[in-house]
């Protein structure tokens, strides 16, 4: 696979594929950039894929913390390095669907499509309605645990906090390298229970108007959005959802099938 190297805004962005519509690929907890390896190999001869590995989450590199405000400038910078004045599809998958959903908040001009997994309208009053009391427990209990985790980190405790980040990846079968895996990656969740950077209050309400396709992992817990997310989806042009039998990595435990669904969707136009 031929791979280009650019660095922009301090990331190293990764590019493959030379066709004429830029796909810009956004991971999540607890991954890289190597989280797209797979959809890479099955879309670059087609479409050209960016991909970078987000701030703070490289065991390799120092710390690091960025506000929203500051993540989604991050997106812009890349995307305007890799498709100045050209929209692209963002390819999004946890944590990289609301830093991507903010960032086309912000810059709806940049955005042609968005191809989401597994976090829908997470921040609505419809997906909060959706859960149950059991299901919030379960949400607050592994995301405090991985604030915690952040939080002994940048106290100086990082074999603690790598340890418990390495145990929650354990208990919700997280493919990724636990070698890899670091405290430092647990950010977003002081971002979520203690306001760390500014935290997520301001971040803007999940609608667009631009075509999405909503894939989501059918056997877990509980579900990052709302029975009326998908019933709107079903009746806006050029959008669709579908759920797949898996846990959260869709893209890792149904390979070939979720490769197939996207390039089918990013090949309707």
């Amino acid at each position: 696979m031929n791979q280009t190297r650019l660095r922009v805004a301090g990331v190293d962005v990764f590019i493959d594929g030379a066709g004429s519509e830029t796909l810009l690929m956004i991971h999540g907890w607890p991954d890289s950039y190597r989280l797209w390896d797979n959809t890479v190999a099955a879309l670059s001869s087609q479409y050209r894929c960016v991909r970078f590995t987000l701030p703070g989450f490289d065991i390799y590199k120092p710390p690091q913390a960025n506000s929203l405000t500051e993540l989604t400038e991050m997106i812009r910078q890349i995307a305007d390095a890799v498709s100045p004045g050209e929209k692209l599809t963002l390819v999004l998958h946890d944590w990289g669907c609301i830093f991507g959903y903010e960032f086309a908040a912000r810059h709806p001009e940049r955005v042609q499509r968005i191809a989401a997994v597994d976090i829908g309208d997470y921040n609505s009053e419809a997906c909060s309605r959706s859960l149950s009391f059991a299901a919030k427990l379960k949400i607050f209990g592994y995301q405090f645990w991985l604030a915690i985790s952040w939080k002994l980190g940048i106290a100086g405790m990082e074999r603690v906090g790598n340890w418990m980040v390495r145990k929650m990846a354990q208990a919700m079968r997280c493919r990724a390298d636990p070698a890899g895996i670091c405290w430092q990656m647990n950010f977003p969740y002081a971002m979520r229970w203690f306001g760390l950077k500014g935290g997520l209050k301001q971040a803007a309400q999940v609608v667009f108007a631009c075509p999405l396709l909503y894939i989501y992992a059918e056997r877990k817990p509980f579900m990052f959005h709302s029975p009326e997310w998908l019933a709107h989806l079903a009746k806006q042009p050029g959008c669709e959802a579908h759920g797949f039998a898996t846990g959260h990595w869709v893209m890792v435990e149904q390979t070939g099938l979720f490769n197939a669904r996207l390039l089918a969707w990013l090949n309707h136009k």
